[in-house]
């Protein structure tokens, strides 16, 4: 028998990595799968990375982004994030609204979403080569084949460039995705009722004064 607690035993569904990441309230909005959870990272392009400094909590939106095991942020070198995290406990979240649920009651008005809650140590890389594999992994993970064409990362750009990361094993997802739910009789109420779905769409490529005449455009990952 597996000791992961998130491995599912017998077909059941895997269990919480730990009691911190077990929910609660509607626990059937749960999942603790690694395969729900790197789905939602994957399509994630923000996150926010909660942490305190004495005794002040922050959230810090930043660019997210899995390899593997770990997830992974940036922040300059001389941001208080940077400075003050490496070794201290960190929670980070990324969202994907899905859709606007509209009711004919107030209360049950709601949103279909996707969401990734993770908790761990942050860890600041120190290794050049992993630092220029990190940030090739952002880039790739936004705008595939782009690396192999950009100029060559300076010595100070990459001093100027913090790379922190947690580990995945203590990371839970939750899901809303069932629509409408009413009250008994709300349908009788004449305000029209439903989903309102909502989709991240890209525009078209706006090139600066220096992009040469037919140059294609870049290809963008959108989730």
């Amino acid at each position: 028998m597996s000791s992961d607690p998130r491995a599912p035993q017998d077909g059941e569904p895997a269990g919480p990595p730990s009691d911190r990441t077990r929910l609660r309230r509607k626990p059937k909005r749960g999942h603790y799968d690694r395969a729900t959870i790197d789905a939602i990272l994957d399509a994630a392009i923000l996150g926010h990375v909660g942490w305190v400094r004495d005794g002040q909590p922050y959230v810090t939106p930043v660019n997210v982004w899995r390899a593997g095991e770990r997830l992974l942020w940036h922040a300059s070198v001389g941001s208080g994030m940077a400075m003050a995290l490496d070794g201290q406990p960190v929670c980070v979240t990324v969202s994907h609204v899905d859709s606007l649920v509209l009711a004919r009651s107030a209360t049950n008005h709601s949103v279909d979403y996707r969401s990734v809650m993770a908790l761990g140590i942050a860890r600041r890389m120190t290794d050049e080569r992993e630092i220029d594999a990190a940030l090739e992994g952002l880039v790739e993970a936004l705008f595939p084949g782009r690396w192999a064409t950009l100029r060559p990362m300076t010595d100070g750009e990459r001093r100027a460039t913090a790379v922190l990361w947690i580990d995945l094993s203590e990371a839970s997802a939750k899901v809303r995705d069932v629509g409408l739910i009413e009250d008994p009789g709300d349908e009788t109420w004449t305000t029209r009722a439903g989903v309102v779905p909502v989709r991240m769409v890209r525009g078209e490529p706006e090139p600066d004064a220096f992009v040469p005449e037919g140059t294609p455009a870049p290809e963008v990952r959108l989730p």
